[in-house]
């Protein structure tokens, strides 16, 4: 896949970590662009972002006046990205948990996609480091999104990926409310109903070794609500007269599945 490629790295408080992820990506990806989104982090990880995008023009930074939730980080990175004309539009983690030299992967699979989903449960793909609780919660929460909500996909949550700008322009982002993780399963949700070519690439996931995780009761909370009555919706689509529900497409299964 050719074209301007800029990866959207949402942050909050991860000053230990910012510019370790950076030189990662740019020692994988040199000609890859970043827009560090920071929410006003109180530990000076806009700042970090400041002095970096002075010395380097491939990163830039997205100030934002308080924590708003990862969705509406990464649909303002979304907008300003589109504003600045980039081809290519990836999310990433500013905690290291994503592997920057895989993105290689996932740019190459944009050939035949148009969004291309690190999956963790794809053949290939690895969690480390993650205590059991978390692992057993995403796989859990992820087979049951992919059932009730009849998704094609083994990671729907997963935050990162690569998507085609005109892909990111077809979907009505200023509809999609979701904060948290959610936000990812909304919008590839989103995506294969509006016909999108959508693949899964294997990623090895690593815990942060550095700062604290986002995650909690209320993000998660947030997600089995959402997923549950959109799928509740969904199914409500098949019976109501005029309803007719979009179809879903089968995207690419690296595993054949």
């Amino acid at each position: 896949m050719t074209g301007r490629v800029l990866v959207v790295i949402p942050t909050y408080n991860e000053a230990e970590n910012l510019a370790r992820v950076l030189d990662r990506l740019h020692a994988s990806v040199p000609e890859a662009h970043a827009l560090v989104v920071d929410d006003a982090s109180p530990d000076g990880t806009g700042a970090i972002a400041d002095e970096r995008a002075a010395a380097d023009p491939r990163v830039h930074v997205l100030h934002r006046s308080a924590k708003a939730g990862l969705g509406r980080a990464y649909v303002a990175g979304f907008r300003w990205a589109r504003e600045h004309g980039y081809d290519v539009l990836v999310e990433m983690d500013a905690d290291g948990s994503h592997p920057p030299e895989q993105l290689p992967d996932l740019l190459a699979a944009l050939a035949d996609a148009d969004l291309v989903l690190g999956s963790r449960y794809v053949d290939g793909g690895r969690v480390e480091d993650w205590p059991a609780h978390r692992l057993l919660l995403s796989r859990v929460g992820n087979r049951y999104t992919r059932w009730v909500l009849r998704l094609p996909l083994r990671d729907a949550t997963s935050g990162f990926r690569a998507a085609r700008a005109e892909l990111i322009d077809r979907l009505p982002f200023d509809e999609v409310a979701s904060e948290g993780y959610c936000f990812q399963v909304d919008w590839a949700w989103r995506a294969l109903r509006a016909g999108a070519r959508v693949t899964e690439v294997p990623i090895t996931f690593t815990e942060r070794a550095f700062g604290r995780s986002k995650m909690s009761g209320s993000i998660v909370g947030e997600a089995w609500a959402r997923v549950t009555v959109w799928g509740v919706q969904d199914r409500l689509a098949d019976w109501l007269p005029g309803r007719a529900r979009p179809p879903v497409t089968r995207p690419a299964d690296p595993a054949g599945r």
